[in-house]
């Protein structure tokens, strides 16, 4: 049975350090919950991710008000109505905050609240069955929420702050899963090269090791895949394969491979 602090919070993630300028009360539920959505929504967990849906947005609305009232509805304590509440930090003077904290971001919370609570995500009885449409609605609200915070809050440089939020803006893949300190390709039909694409697309800026890379796609013998897989990739300038490092990075026309190609031929 799998266990959703199994890896994702062995060490701090670096969302962490983004937010750092935000109470460590607030920080610590959030980043836990988002990171549960994001883990929840790759495992097909779909009931689950409805569940820390509930969490992150209850966290968020009260960082909001913690922010804009100087006040907020205490953790353990249930918040009584989530849409009302959020219409109260909507409807405070300009003086209160700055617009995306007091109009935008209790407007998307609100939304994605009422997804997980009338979709049958997260309730006996619910309209319609939890499906994946909804869940991955759900995981990019929350994304999208996630960039916001950082952009306002960010203790990292423009540059930093702007490749993060890049980076969880447009690379959670459904078609990996990551399991015991492994990843996995779940769908069928790729080949090695497209394998590897699609494991450094998920981690552009960082790159990836080559033994990683190796033992993922579970190709035989390593000096081999470099020389078959690896070799002909950085040639075709997809990947920069660094062999001093050991490590492989997707390259701009990798990542058009990857997107134009890989993730289009699976919708």
């Amino acid at each position: 049975m799998p266990t959703d602090n199994m890896n994702t919070f062995k060490n701090k993630s670096p969302l962490h350090s983004a937010l750092n300028s935000i109470p460590a009360n607030f920080r610590d539920k959030i980043v836990k919950s988002y990171l549960e959505i994001k883990q929840r929504y790759l495992e097909s967990r779909y009931e689950s991710v409805g569940l820390s849906a509930g969490k992150f947005c209850e966290s968020v609305l009260r960082l909001l008000q913690s922010l804009l009232t100087s006040s907020y509805t205490p953790f353990g304590q249930q918040i009584p109505n989530f849409a009302d509440e959020c219409r109260k930090l909507i409807q405070l003077p300009k003086t209160a905050g700055v617009e995306s904290q007091r109009v935008v971001l209790p407007r998307a919370l609100s939304f994605l609240y009422t997804l997980r609570s009338k979709r049958g995500i997260s309730h006996v009885g619910g309209d319609v069955d939890a499906n994946p449409i909804d869940s991955a609605t759900i995981s990019r609200i929350a994304d999208w929420i996630m960039c916001e915070l950082i952009r306002i809050h960010h203790s990292l440089s423009l540059e930093e702050a702007q490749a993060l939020i890049d980076t969880i803006s447009t690379r959670s893949l459904p078609d990996i899963w990551d399991v015991a300190g492994k990843k996995r390709i779940l769908r069928k039909g790729l080949n090695y090269r497209q394998q590897v694409l699609l494991f450094t697309y998920q981690d552009i800026q960082n790159g990836v090791l080559t033994e990683d890379l190796h033992q993922w796609t579970e190709y035989t013998n390593l000096t081999t895949f470099k020389k078959s897989v690896l070799k002909p990739l950085h040639e075709e300038r997809l990947i920069e394969y660094d062999k001093e490092s050991e490590i492989v990075y997707l390259s701009p026309s990798g990542i058009r491979e990857v997107e134009e190609v890989i993730l289009k031929n699976s919708r």
